[in-house]
């Protein structure tokens, strides 16, 4: 499985401990209830224009311990329904990178010091490694085991019990 898109920064710089407050603000998370609304707000207290920079297919990239705080699940339906394909960080909150696969979000750790706003990344999952076409440089990642790929393809957990009647990979 591969994924093409442009590196999008919430601060266009590489920041760690983005909490899930960052990515969705608490003043939204009760008040409204439609994904397709609440993912226009996504970092907004970061960067206003964030969601506005956003195009079909882009990577959220970030530092370490990215999605920290609350485990609540706005955080990464806000993600997903901004049409962000994946999230790239070194490392993830745990509850919150189960969330994401959960709701069928791509989660990837690797070294994201060298990615720079707008770089254009190629994800090749079975061959373990993020291309940065736009540097030149490769970044090995873990490949991600055939059951998670299922769970994405499915569109996340729930998706997959629907589709499949229960849990079978």
């Amino acid at each position: 499985m591969n994924l093409t898109g442009k590196a999008k920064l919430p601060t266009k710089k590489i920041v760690n401990d983005i909490n899930t407050d960052y990515v969705i603000s608490g003043r939204y998370k009760f008040k409204i209830q439609d994904p397709v609304e609440l993912a226009k707000h996504v970092m907004e207290d970061l960067d206003p224009e964030f969601y506005s920079r956003l195009e079909k297919g882009d990577f959220l990239v970030a530092g370490t311990n990215f999605g920290c705080g609350s485990s609540r699940e706005q955080a990464p339906m806000a993600i997903k329904y901004a049409n962000i394909s994946a999230v790239i960080a070194k490392s993830f909150a745990r509850i919150f990178y189960r969330n994401c696969f959960n709701l069928g979000i791509l989660a990837i750790e690797a070294d994201t010091d060298g990615i720079k706003e707008g770089d254009e990344l190629e994800i090749d999952l079975n061959g373990g490694k993020i291309i940065n076409e736009t540097q030149n440089k490769e970044i090995k990642i873990a490949p991600l085991p055939p059951t998670m790929q299922t769970l994405l393809a499915d569109g996340g957990l729930v998706e997959h019990f629907k589709k499949h009647g229960g849990f079978k990979i």
